[in-house]
């Protein structure tokens, strides 16, 4: 079974940041900036959790079912992917001392060891990159008031306000570190850039990027005003895969990558292809479908002896085959214990160009970006093929079979080919490139699971009847919308918790509501 988070009140303990409870501990730093070093490496830390058990439940339990790559497989009663979690599952990202605490405390911990402007706004990137992927799960969330005073509970933002604080906050960074391009960084001081000013700055402007093609359905002018800023910067977003922002191994604990460790939790003795974990069956049908040639480098082939089911997954919403026979045969989640832990790629920043040009929001050639992308992808994870993968205009039906002989899904999905077709209808642009950005992006599920809300593609098999065990609470075809914050929040914050679900949630605290910017109109 997962193991069990440790609980941390949400808008309690995370601001005893005084006390420094989650900081690097004095004893453990030394002379020549390793205190800095370390109190970095804690904030990036706090994105994808280094701690496996923390990462387990945000990246292979939550963002990855949600965002159609990885699939729950075993003897759990109680799962996101089946509407009907416990509160374990769902509060991580608020409760969990690894997240907000562990960032927050060293953010502040930072502040009181250097004055150095550059190192300074690294850190605050890191921290809109690891918080946004908390107000993107639940929608409002404290945030302009943590620390705030000291105090033990803290009101909710909107989500709205959240990220006008986010892109106050990047611009910030992006100002000291275009200004600052050319400093020198420790290289130990940085785990993911090695010390390069310029690529944080790419990074911030990327980050900025994604966050403003969040919002389009929600503040259309806001969006295309932030684009712009980002397209007119004298650095920009990224260009190349080596710019691409990684944690790097030299952050990990003894265990290496926690996602390679969570996903073989519970592996049956003898098999290959992983435990608590595998791959999910929509994203090997999608790909199964397109004939792609980056299946091997994603997912650990099927056990299942008819090679025609080399590369099949679980599907997500539905009953799960029993680990110990069935389930240990569907292809696994391709990852090493050596492998970085990807926050954002070069290929997304090329789709996410791709969808504005589609949207009437910049110029330029939406196929020449779209192909971008996926040349990117190809390029970073090594694979061959680029150019007939991209001429590629045979139909292609995405449905799925179950080799076990349990529940198929013959309904065809998308039957849209690889290559761009500029005389489609916006609608199927716009598919077609949330397609592949949602294949280049493998393994960032809580990404994969917004963009899904926000656009409605790439489309998901829907869930079962027997599959969904929300109640009636979550629809089968459009799938979860958010996580409900907290039990513990009624309690131990009760008027703040009270007033963000009927002032600024607008909604249920369930797994139906919307948040702000889930509100294109195709999708209600």
């Amino acid at each position: 079974m997962a193991l069990s988070v440790l609980p941390v009140a949400c808008t309690g303990n995370y601001l005893e940041i005084n006390t420094n409870p989650y900081e690097v501990g004095k004893d453990q730093m030394g002379q020549d900036g390793y205190d800095v070093s370390s109190a970095m490496t804690a904030v990036c830390a706090s994105v994808v959790s280094t701690d496996v058990n923390t990462a387990q439940f945000t990246d292979c339990l939550l963002g990855g079912p949600m965002g159609g790559y990885y699939s729950t497989t075993g003897a759990f009663a109680k799962t996101i992917d089946n509407f009907n979690p416990s509160d374990d599952w769902t509060r991580v990202f608020m409760e969990s001392q690894k997240i907000i605490p562990t960032l927050y405390t060293n953010l502040n911990l930072l502040k009181s060891l250097t004055d150095d402007p550059v190192i300074l706004a690294m850190a605050n990137v890191v921290k809109v990159a690891a918080m946004h992927r908390v107000t993107d799960t639940y929608g409002p969330i404290p945030y302009s008031q943590i620390g705030v005073g000291g105090k033990l509970g803290v009101p909710y933002d909107s989500q709205e306000k959240v990220y006008d604080q986010m892109f106050i906050e990047l611009d910030e960074c992006i100002g000291v570190l275009t200004e600052n391009m050319n400093s020198i960084v420790s290289s130990n001081a940085d785990p993911v850039y090695g010390g390069n000013v310029e690529k944080w700055c790419r990074f911030a402007n990327s980050l900025k990027l994604r966050l403003a093609m969040r919002i389009v359905y929600a503040d259309k002018d806001k969006a295309q005003a932030r684009i712009s800023e980002v397209l007119a910067h004298q650095i920009g977003a990224f260009v190349s895969n080596d710019d691409n922002a990684y944690l790097q191994p030299i952050a990990f604990g003894e265990k290496g990558n926690p996602i390679y460790t969570a996903v073989k939790y519970n592996q049956v003795q003898g098999s290959r292809t992983g435990g608590d974990t595998h791959a999910a069956a929509d994203i090997t049908s999608y790909m199964n479908a397109y004939n792609d040639p980056r299946r091997p480098e994603y997912f650990i082939p099927s056990e299942f002896a008819d090679k025609a089911y080399e590369y099949v997954g679980v599907l997500v919403s539905a009953v799960k085959p029993p680990l110990s026979k069935t389930g240990r045969k569907y292809s696994g989640v391709n990852i090493s214990s050596s492998d970085p832990i990807m926050w954002m790629n070069a290929s997304e920043v090329a789709f996410l160009k791709a969808e504005a040009a589609v949207l009437g929001l910049i110029a330029g050639s939406a196929e020449e970006f779209y192909n971008e992308g996926i040349r990117l992808s190809f390029e970073q994870w090594g694979v061959a093929g680029y150019e007939n993968y991209i001429n590629n205009d045979e139909k292609a039906p995405v449905n799925y079979v179950d080799p076990a002989g349990g529940e198929n899904r013959p309904d065809v999905l998308t039957d849209l080919a690889v290559k761009w077709d500029d005389s489609a209808s916006v609608e199927v642009k716009q598919e077609r490139v949330l397609i592949q950005k949602w294949i280049a992006n493998y393994h960032l599920g809580n990404e994969a699971w917004a963009d899904h809300r926000r656009t409605g593609y790439p489309k998901f098999f829907p869930a079962s009847a027997e599959g969904n065990k929300s109640g009636n609470i979550v629809d089968n075809e459009l799938g979860a919308r958010r996580m409900p914050y907290p039990q513990s929040e009624s309690s131990k914050n009760y008027d703040n918790y009270r007033q963000a679900c009927d002032e600024l949630l607008k909604g249920r605290d369930n797994m139906a509501t919307r948040v702000w910017w889930d509100c294109k109109p195709i999708n209600k």
